[in-house]
């Protein structure tokens, strides 16, 4: 098969398409033949060498398509069946991935949106857990606008949530839609926030990285009640939390989705499609951030 691979550490150019043996689902596991493939900032990190210094490795946390194979213990799902979901292995911008866990692709959703949903939906879940929000929390989400902030704020307001949307003044009307209460970024974002709930927020979560978590945590009282997925030494500093998949995934967030936007109350916003063959053209366009929303590779 066809996979996204790099030999050394380095720049966008250091992406091949290679040749590799086809995998074979595990028990608990799915294979299929990938469609379209998200791509995440820690695809880029990955490739600098910030994630780890294996080599080769290949590339994609999240896919969707058809399923062609079934591991052992498997239930539920068919060859043929159409699903997104997330690959263990970290290898699914290639043309067959193996997926654990995965859910059915509803009938709203094309190939495209539905890759761009595993990372963004498990994230932002996992962070809502973590924060315990649930009907009647008031929420923040820095960087609102953006995939895992976007989810956030629809799964906030799915637990029957009041949820405060930080974002730039071009994303409000959106933010509005998704259900959350815009306010702008920048200098004084906090009395902007205090102007529309003066007591402050219950809790605030942080996925823009933008340097703001002493704001939040006057905003929510306490370092306990403010997560960030995006500024680590940020964390270190002010005793927010950093969260991470290795303490614990929320799996249960893709089936969650896939229901929600089977009836219209979820969406997910797609910046630009390319091929795979040009996975090193889409990360150079992700790294430079001038695109507004998700970035997602198709495979023919």
């Amino acid at each position: 098969m066809k996979a996204v691979q790099f030999s050394r550490f380095g720049g966008p150019e250091v992406l091949r398409i290679v040749d590799l043996p086809d995998p074979h689902p595990r028990a608990a596991e799915i294979r299929i033949r990938v469609r379209a493939a998200g791509i995440t900032a820690g695809d880029w990190k990955k490739r600098q060498g910030l994630m780890d210094e294996e080599l080769p490795q290949t590339l994609g946390y999240e896919a969707a398509g058809i399923v062609d194979e079934i591991g052992d213990d498997v239930c539920g799902v068919a060859v043929g069946d159409r699903v997104f979901g997330a690959s263990p292995y970290g290898a699914a911008q290639a043309e067959l991935a193996v997926l654990s866990p995965w859910a059915p692709i509803p009938y709203s959703l094309d190939y495209v949106r539905a890759a761009a949903i595993p990372a963004a939906a498990e994230t932002a879940a996992r962070s809502l857990d973590q924060l315990g929000v649930t009907a009647g929390s008031t929420v923040l989400v820095n960087g609102a606008s953006g995939s895992v902030g976007s989810a956030a704020v629809q799964l906030a307001v799915e637990r029957g949530a009041r949820v405060i949307g930080v974002g730039s003044p071009g994303t409000h009307d959106t933010l509005r839609s998704l259900g959350a209460e815009p306010v702008a970024y920048g200098e004084g974002m906090a009395e902007r926030v205090r102007a529309i709930t003066p007591s402050g927020v219950d809790v605030a979560l942080d996925v823009a990285g933008s340097g703001v978590l002493p704001e939040l945590v006057e905003l929510a009282g306490a370092p306990e009640h403010v997560i960030t997925v995006a500024d680590f030494r940020g964390a270190q500093q002010t005793g927010v939390r950093f969260s991470r998949g290795d303490t614990g995934r929320a799996t249960y967030a893709l089936g969650q989705v896939a229901r929600m936007a089977e009836t219209g109350r979820f969406s997910v916003k797609i910046g630009r499609t390319f091929p795979l063959a040009e996975v090193a053209q889409a990360h150079r366009v992700g790294q430079a951030g001038t695109v507004r929303g998700k970035l997602v590779l198709f495979v023919a």
